[in-house]
């Protein structure tokens, strides 16, 4: 997803743009680019193991994380779940580009709902300088989440400066356009089709969305998965942004057990994408089934 600047032609992927039927609900995942990130914030598994499992699974080593968003069109109502990272660096901030190609304005959107606010998520909000950049949109998120890192106390017990700054200071200043059309909630539905399912560990307030209509849902999961081919196999493999890494760990292992009996689709910010997938026990493990891509907008997976 870097952005080549030499030659008189330029060659490009496709726009990053996926569409899903969930019932009477367009859901169109997002792609916002990826970040590549030390190991040494993967936490839970000795860092040559998680080394031999990425390389094993054909994927870099620093892990490459994929960031995504999604959009919910439902009764003549745009929701956008999460923002991505904003232009942070060359190979993230492709939402808004990816959002024209799907043919939206940013002025269209009308909610804007929060999985949880960490700048790989907030970072499309705002220029952080007073300037939102969906205008007209309500914004929405736990109420548990507002409250941690609006918390001068929480903040403080980071020790390092510079990292208050990026995750207190910044998700701060991405929200503060919004202060008058801020809506709070601690679950239930938050949009019409979609419901608010508490998922607290990775930040208290961290949320999925089941999008629901008709006998067909999607659970979006927010960062249950930070990296497919880690936390999958080995659910107590932790991320160091994690705020309670046992809570993190109890809530994924709780989640995967229920996707799994259920048979449930689900999607996630941090999946690779287009991010749409089913998972299954495997033995005493995980297995994730990424969706096939088809041009079948119900997508093909049996019930």
């Amino acid at each position: 997803m870097d952005r080549p600047e030499t030659g008189a032609e330029v060659m490009r992927q496709v726009a990053g743009v996926f569409h899903r039927r969930v019932g009477d609900i367009h859901v169109t995942a997002l792609h916002d680019g990826h970040q590549d990130v030390a190991m040494s914030t993967v936490l839970g598994i000795p860092a040559e193991d998680a080394a031999a499992m990425l390389h094993a699974a054909f994927r870099p080593v620093p892990r490459r994380t994929a960031v995504n968003a999604f959009l919910i069109r439902h009764g003549g109502r745009i929701a956008l779940i999460d923002t991505g990272c904003g232009p942070a660096r060359p190979t993230v901030g492709f939402l808004a580009a990816n959002l024209a190609a799907a043919g939206i304005a940013p002025s269209q959107v009308d909610t804007v709902l929060m999985t949880h606010l960490h700048p790989d998520h907030f970072g499309g909000l705002s220029d952080g300088q007073g300037k939102a950049h969906f205008p007209a949109a309500e914004l929405c998120l736990h109420a548990d989440e507002h409250a941690y890192w609006h918390d001068d106390s929480a903040m403080m017990r980071v020790a390092d400066p510079a990292r208050r700054q990026l995750f207190f200071g910044d998700a701060r200043a991405r929200l503060a356009p919004y202060r008058d059309r801020t809506r709070l909630f601690t679950g239930g539905e938050v949009f019409p089709g979609v419901t608010a399912v508490p998922l607290p560990g990775h930040t208290p307030g961290h949320t999925g969305f089941l999008v629901a209509s008709g006998d067909a849902s999607l659970l979006i999961w927010g960062d249950i998965v930070h990296v497919q081919e880690l936390q999958v196999p080995r659910p107590e493999v932790t991320m160091l942004v994690d705020v309670d890494p046992v809570q993190a760990q109890q809530t994924r292992r709780r989640l995967f057990d229920r996707v799994a009996a259920d048979r449930q689709a689900v999607a996630g910010m941090h999946l690779h994408f287009p991010a749409l997938a089913h998972l299954s026990r495997d033995g005493d493990s995980y297995r994730l089934v990424p969706d096939a891509w088809t041009l079948d907008l119900h997508g093909d997976a049996p019930r």
